[in-house]
């Protein structure tokens, strides 16, 4: 277990933050966010003394004539709690990725499998959703193309409310599905894949682009297979000229659409430091779980027996029209648990 020492110091900073921020001094915005990242380890870390505490004053009480049976019969029971206390303070002192707390971009395209893979984007984007819906998330579609079945060519968006990016980036990677295809005349299960990248939301001072490196281009919607149809030059195509990224906007307001591809631009660019500082830090690391790698196969919706697999921790569950529906926490919470567990074991080692 952690040292109480380090518990004392972590509860001490908890403490310096709360006044510096009482006497407004210092930079408040910061003051705050690590405020808010410390609150709920202080809180399991006094849950701990307490029960600590208790235990200490428990056996205490056994020298006492008066107190010692009720000390003896309350004394297992608190001991039977350390372990799950002891858990919770190790997870509330895991390392935090910062962007968990925010908002994301979602990108889902199709793979192989032609006009069934675009079908099922197409399914992949009103499962996440509904799933947004279910957790009171704002889901907005920044644009998107589709094909005459009603399939997904390629869709971004972005999904907006509290936590999200910690809940959907398990997403990230390819998405295989098993089924008899609307187009299909013979009666024979197909297979394709559709393939989602979940990108944390980047704020300006996340990442700094120049805009020497932008090629700023406006031109007509879509049109046909679009989002939108318009006869004006409002839709926007954004290039960054060092790394290639292009992004586009067809909205109706010019304005609105540099906005944001701006956006996309800015998290795309974040995303990619983010994935190098990762890939530096963990080489060795064998675990994908949170890894966010686009070429991993990580589920599969078999439809002929209604389950869907997850292949990074062998989790099958008969209820794939529920999950489509939006039905998805059964699944990531288990992913998080196994990321939690994971990294228990790397830092204990």
């Amino acid at each position: 277990m952690v040292p109480l020492e380090k518990l004392a110091q972590i509860t001490e900073r908890f403490e310096y933050l709360e006044a510096a921020m009482t006497a407004g001094s210092g930079d408040i915005a910061a003051l705050g966010r690590e405020y808010s990242e410390l609150r709920p380890v202080v809180a399991e870390i006094a849950e701990y003394r307490q029960l600590l505490d208790g235990i200490a004053e428990t056996e205490a009480m056994l020298s006492d004539p008066e107190m010692a049976e009720l000390a003896a019969d309350e004394l297992p029971v608190l001991k039977e709690r350390i372990p799950d206390v002891e858990q919770n303070l190790r997870l509330a002192l895991l390392p935090k990725d910062a962007a968990d707390a925010g908002s994301a971009i979602v990108e889902i395209r199709p793979g192989t499998g032609g006009e069934e893979a675009a079908l099922f984007a197409a399914d992949l984007l009103r499962m996440y959703q509904r799933y947004a819906e279910i957790r009171g998330w704002r889901f907005e579609i920044i644009e998107q193309s589709l094909t005459e079945l009603g399939g997904v060519k390629d869709v971004v968006a972005n999904v907006q409310g509290s936590g999200v990016f910690a809940r959907l980036k398990y997403e990230s990677g390819v998405h295989r599905v098993q089924r008899v295809p609307a187009t299909e005349s013979g009666g024979r299960i197909h297979t394709s894949a559709a393939t989602v990248a979940v990108l944390p939301e980047a704020q300006d001072v996340d990442i700094q682009i120049d805009a020497n490196d932008l090629r700023i281009d406006t031109m007509r919607a879509s049109g046909a297979g679009g989002q939108h149809v318009n006869t004006t030059d409002s839709a926007v195509r954004i290039t960054h000229v060092p790394s290639g990224i292009v992004v586009t906007s067809s909205e109706k307001s010019q304005h609105r659409n540099r906005e944001i591809a701006m956006g996309v631009l800015r998290s795309r660019l974040f995303d990619m430091e983010r994935q190098k500082a990762d890939a530096e830090r963990s080489a060795d690391r064998k675990a994908q779980v949170g890894s966010g790698d686009r070429s991993e196969r990580i589920r599969t919706y078999n439809f002929p027996q209604g389950r869907m697999s997850d292949h990074r921790i062998n989790l099958t569950l008969y209820k794939l029209d529920q999950i489509l529906a939006g039905d998805l926490d059964e699944t990531i919470d288990a992913l998080i648990a196994d990321d939690q567990a994971t990294m228990l074991a790397e830092i204990e080692a």
